[in-house]
């Protein structure tokens, strides 16, 4: 899958424009996505040089993004085709409806291919209820 993940709040603590402490297991989580063959993307509001920091700080602890703030690793910014819009699969951000999950939630959901719902629902997961991969 391509996954949107955003920076501020999501891989680290708001603390913007500085980069803020590390929200726990994100970066053990993304190194694991990244092993399990998914293709990441940073999808952020920061440019050029906090953009960078953002970026530099992802690589020196083992995560490099396929993409960043684009749909693929050669796209122009700054150009009449360029959009912020990214095509991801799943998009993790601290601004989901609800909020962030916690890390490994996100894990699992991603691996197991399971809603919020079938995660945290008060319910039981149905077997024959579609899930939102299948829709």
């Amino acid at each position: 899958m391509v996954i949107a993940v955003d920076f501020d709040g999501t891989i680290v603590e708001h603390r913007y424009p500085e980069i803020g402490r590390e929200v726990p297991f994100a970066i053990e989580t993304l190194k694991k996505l990244i092993e399990d063959r998914h293709r990441l993307v940073l999808w952020t509001v920061r440019e050029g040089k906090l953009l960078d920091e953002a970026v530099e700080y992802c690589r020196k602890r083992g995560v490099e993004f396929y993409a960043v703030n684009g749909n693929y690793q050669e796209e122009k910014h700054g150009n009449s085709d360029f959009t912020r819009k990214i095509n991801a699969d799943v998009f993790i951000d601290d601004k989901n409806l609800g909020g962030l999950p916690d890390w490994g939630i996100i894990y699992r959901m991603i691996n197991e291919k399971l809603s919020w719902y079938d995660v945290c629902g008060t319910e039981p997961a149905r077997e024959k209820k579609k899930k939102w991969w299948q829709r």
